[in-house]
């Protein structure tokens, strides 16, 4: 893959699941050109010793101008834009491997936490003119997907050309219809380098 990808990553099943919803968006939408770039999608393991390896690796192998990683949460009923990623893990259940850290940092000496740098005002007015409902969030909460977007943006802190952040969206379960769900990402996506009425990149207040 050529420098300016969009990679995009989502969550293999957890939890006893048999499906990810994050998965199947990603893999949906691999190879589609959006908002000038090419979408790079992978899975990344529900491991918390693995999940930020896998994480890393891709992001050297593909040289992404933007990282935007997908991630279910069951009590979500809209895509969910996070806006900060806390240092912090505490598993209310185990990951894949059986692991089920408490009180632990993602990454010790790091700040407390982390912004998206995406444009997520602007991903979100896309999103819902194309018919998806969206809502902010304030918590990506203490589990895996918190721990990749934490480690996704503190990784990325020196590279600010290259945008990323972290979309929840609802676990729709076997044969759900994914199709206002694509659009809504497709349209989210197309605007990762929009920007916002403030001008500032990766501020969202």
């Amino acid at each position: 893959m050529k420098a300016g990808s969009l990679l995009l990553t989502g969550f293999e099943p957890f939890g006893g699941e048999a499906v990810n919803t994050s998965q199947q968006l990603a893999l949906a939408l691999d190879g589609e050109r959006l908002g000038g770039l090419e979408v790079a999608a992978a899975i990344l393991p529900c491991r918390f010793a693995s999940s930020l390896h896998a994480l890393d690796a891709l992001i050297q192998r593909h040289r992404p101008a933007c990282v935007v990683a997908l991630g279910q949460a069951a009590s979500r009923q809209a895509l969910s834009f996070e806006r900060v990623a806390i240092n912090w893990i505490d598993a209310r259940i185990a990951d894949n491997d059986g692991a089920q850290p408490v009180d632990q940092p993602v990454l010790a000496g790091a700040p407390p936490a982390r912004f998206t740098t995406l444009p997520i005002k602007a991903q979100m007015a896309a999103a819902r003119a194309a018919g998806c409902p969206v809502e902010m969030s304030l918590s990506a909460g203490s589990f895996v997907c918190n721990q990749v977007f934490f480690g996704l943006q503190h990784r990325l802190r020196r590279q600010p050309a290259v945008r990323s952040g972290f979309i929840h969206v609802p676990a729709l379960g076997v044969g759900a219809d994914l199709t206002p769900w694509l659009a809504g990402l497709r349209a989210a996506l197309s605007a990762w380098n929009a920007v916002e009425a403030h001008g500032a990149a990766g501020r969202t207040d």
